[in-house]
């Protein structure tokens, strides 16, 4: 068996010679463990090995990248700017003061063990009538409401995306999404067997032309969007676009996955359900709105579908527990749910207002009601690296390659999720990024 240590020592020789270069991604563990002829789990521990040594930075789910070397002396002002404790801008939770002092009492009347008993029972794929209908009336915007009976519930709004695609499209099939796309929707492609497509886009979200020369070339058999506050982006699709990309599904009789996780910060965005009601399906939940640790996800279906997409739900394992649906049904009763709302929208604006103080000069594609921003990267900065300088300096950046669907066109920029971090710690966040990115790779030991 190969020693890890070893395996690590080689590594660690190939940045000193310079052949792995700072801020140089490094393969996958699995693949690393094939190209090695290794165990996964000596894979792990040779990756563990070099960042105990201070060589490489990573997450799970990010990716692991040669640390920066020790900056030159021209840029030691630079250093001494950084953050003093760790600050993750790939989180984003948003949280508002007082939470669980407003979420624990509406709890209470649960703990009863007559009515704890009845919670704790296995959940159905749709719910109570209790639920559907507070869920109804939590969804509803101006100019559309949900009918109660179109509801599904799922653990989370993930499992309402895998569940929506696992009844829509076979193995092997195609669904049309924007180029830049939700990452975990990547990780359940994958899972199922799904091929994604990338659809360009302009200002106003993806493109119906492109739908019709993706369609053209081989039959999608599904569109996944997020036409409000898209992520990474948070370009919102205008009405004009959403009416004609209804009236073009409808025309081709294509389902669309309509994610509107993020909708409940942008009440006056109608869904494109609203346009095309036979096709959409739409997925929300509550961990944005709530919080993640008890999540519930909504899947509202076209009505001719709601049995096919509720085998899916219990095929897939997806049911929502039946206490997180109780207690979803009694904090919306109870007003909590408005409440967070409430002060998320006005949460989102105070930390926009800190982005563009401290981003102010340089690309940042972004929306005044949103949680995140896609930063477009200065030149010669390449994602990779400065996702790796910044790491350097104890803050955790979203590279562009993570929402790109086509991995042979990954953008030079991140995306800077804005909710978790205290504001106070966001700011100083963003104030050494902005120093960073203006420094320049070479003062990072990127160059």
């Amino acid at each position: 068996m190969a020693d890890f240590r070893s395996i690590a020592d080689r590594i660690a020789d190939d940045i000193a010679a310079g052949r792995l270069r700072p801020g140089q991604r490094l393969p996958p563990q699995r693949w690393f463990a094939r190209r090695h002829r290794v165990a996964p789990s000596t894979a792990g521990r040779v990756y563990g090995e070099l960042v105990r040594r201070g060589l490489v930075v990573g997450e799970v789910g990010r990716g692991t990248f040669v640390r920066a070397a020790p900056p030159a002396a021209q840029g030691r002002a630079l250093v001494e700017t950084a953050t003093v404790a760790p600050v993750n801008l790939e989180l984003n939770y948003p949280s508002a003061p007082g939470q669980s002092e407003l979420l624990a009492p509406v709890l209470a009347p649960l703990l009863r063990p007559d009515v704890l008993t009845e919670a704790l029972r296995p959940g159905a794929a749709d719910g109570t009538p209790a639920a559907r209908e507070a869920a109804a009336r939590l969804l509803a915007v101006p100019g559309w409401r949900p009918e109660p009976d179109r509801f599904l519930f799922t653990g989370n709004a993930r499992q309402a995306i895998a569940a929506a695609l696992a009844s829509l499209v076979r193995p092997g099939g195609r669904v049309g999404v924007e180029e830049l796309t939700y990452p975990l929707v990547k990780e359940i492609a994958a899972r199922l067997g799904v091929v994604l497509v990338p659809l360009a886009g302009d200002a106003e979200g993806v493109r119906p032309d492109a739908i019709a020369a993706a369609h053209r070339a081989a039959p999608l058999s599904a569109l996944y969007l997020q036409p409000t506050l898209h992520n990474p982006t948070s370009v919102t699709t205008g009405e004009d676009r959403r009416r004609e990309l209804g009236l073009f599904v409808v025309g081709l009789g294509l389902p669309v996955v309509e994610d509107r996780i993020w909708s409940f910060l942008h009440p006056d965005a109608v869904p494109l359900a609203v346009h095309a009601p036979g096709l959409v399906h739409v997925v929300d939940g509550l961990s944005k709105r709530v919080a993640p640790g008890l999540a519930v996800g909504f899947l509202v279906v076209p009505e001719h579908r709601t049995r096919e997409a509720a085998a899916a739900v219990r095929s897939g394992g997806w049911s929502a527990g039946r206490f997180a649906v109780e207690a979803a049904v009694r904090w919306t009763q109870e007003g909590v749910v408005r409440q967070l709302v409430e002060h998320k929208r006005a949460d989102a604006a105070r930390r926009q207002a800190i982005l563009a103080e401290h981003l102010d000069g340089f690309v940042v594609r972004t929306d005044p009601r949103a949680y995140y921003a896609w930063w477009e990267l200065p030149a010669p900065w390449r994602a990779d690296a400065f996702t790796a300088a910044a790491a350097a300096h104890g803050i955790a950046v979203t590279p562009g390659a993570a929402f790109a669907v086509d991995p042979h066109r990954t953008p030079d920029a991140v995306r800077l999720g804005l909710a978790s971090a205290p504001e106070r710690e966001l700011a100083r966040a963003l104030r050494v990024l902005a120093a960073v990115a203006a420094a320049g790779p070479a003062a990072s030991g990127m160059g």
